[in-house]
């Protein structure tokens, strides 16, 4: 081991780099080194220490409402489901066949059982083996031994968190600082009224660190948010361990964005205040008083990251006779702003590749982005 990390084109090479340049204090804080976001072999070690160990948000437990619902992930080379069972709690368990090793599910929906696709092996909402035709002729079978493997699942303020990790502190302990913060938006209940999936060439942590910060919104979005956005009035407090965040007060462009007449949980500016999340590794949120979205993000590779995109409404809009209309309107700027992020992510991806590519100085509204940088350095510390 010690020969490979002496290599420099390894992670671990790459990620004594990082910490030495997350050793700078913040007034002189510079962006990560680009190859922290253009190596695989980096990324193998991401996988490793950080996909591999932590809590990775999969999406909202209200979209599995009903008993069969389901969605899909994976974590590195795992695939996974969650499923509401018959009980109405909610599983997370291997998504691979316990016969010739399929996959079984694939995107979301509903099941009455779980049936592999390529020998109709099946199984109950709960991972028992519930069928297996004609295996009764082998004397060597036993149905009964069979179950898919489950995984930690847990929730917190209406989303679903699964993780390989055993001994992970469970998620609420991680996020008990950030509970207070947003405890009067109610974000539990929030109802999410739209969900995509996208592919974006850029790494991952290229679109992580431009939600996180808002220097960019005057000039990259300039023909939607950016004539909205008053730098000067944003708030980039310190970020935590596991999570970062900023605040935006402002008077919203749409209704929605302001809380509801009806809402009598939020009240003087906070009625009118943005929260901007990050929560580690990969579940970034923003959260109004009217609406939220949400951005779940997985590698594909160094230059290739999945998007789960998704959104919806507060308790109050999603009661309010014109609901449909301000989710409609609300989703055709999200689409327009999502184009120019791409736009923007996907150049920097190319810009670091640059033989004269370096990092620069970062500024006081990229707060967020040094304690990102600061939280992948300590997970890949070796």
């Amino acid at each position: 081991m010690a020969a490979l990390a002496s290599s420099p084109d390894t992670g671990y090479e790459i990620a004594r780099e990082l910490r030495a340049n997350c050793e700078r204090p913040f007034e002189d804080a510079r962006s990560m080194p680009p190859r922290v976001y253009t190596s695989d072999a980096f990324l193998a070690l991401e996988q490793r220490e950080i996909f591999s160990k932590e809590w990775l948000c999969v999406g909202r437990a209200s979209a599995l409402a009903k008993p069969g619902d389901y969605l899909t992930a994976q974590i590195d080379a795992q695939p996974i489901v969650v499923i509401r069972d018959e009980a109405g709690g909610l599983r997370a368990m291997s998504n691979v066949c316990l016969h010739r090793m399929s996959v079984l599910l694939e995107g979301r929906g509903n099941v009455r059982r779980i049936v592999c696709p390529y020998h109709a092996w099946n199984y109950a909402l709960d991972g028992a083996l519930a069928g297996a035709p004609m295996m009764e002729r082998q004397p060597g079978f036993c149905k009964e031994s069979y179950r898919l493997p489950s995984l930690r699942c847990e929730t917190w303020q209406g989303w679903i968190y699964v993780t390989l990790n055993a001994v992970a502190p469970p998620v609420a302990t991680q996020l008990a600082e950030l509970t207070p913060l947003i405890e009067p938006y109610g974000m539990t209940d929030y109802v999410e009224t739209f969900h995509e999936e996208h592919v974006w060439d850029t790494n991952w942590k290229i679109l992580a660190e431009n939600f996180m910060e808002s220097y960019h919104l005057p000039m990259l979005h300039r023909a939607t948010v950016g004539p909205h956005s008053r730098l000067e009035e944003m708030e980039c407090p310190p970020g935590r361990a596991a999570f970062n965040y900023h605040w935006i007060t402002k008077e919203a462009s749409l209704p929605i964005g302001n809380a509801h007449p009806d809402n009598t949980r939020l009240q003087g500016h906070w009625r009118r205040t943005t929260a901007l999340l990050a929560i580690y590794p990969t579940h970034l949120v923003t959260l109004t008083p009217g609406y939220f979205w949400y951005l779940l993000l997985q590698p594909r590779g160094v230059g290739q990251v999945q998007i789960r995109f998704g959104g919806g409404l507060s308790p109050e809009f999603i009661n309010d006779p014109k609901a449909a209309d301000y989710m409609a309107t609300l989703k055709t700027l999200l689409d327009e702003v999502n184009a120019e992020d791409r736009r923007g992510v996907e150049a920097v991806f190319r810009g670091v590749h640059a033989p004269l590519a370096k990092p620069g100085n970062l500024s006081h509204l990229e707060r967020p982005n040094y304690d990102f940088a600061h939280y992948v350095a300590r997970r890949t510390a070796t």
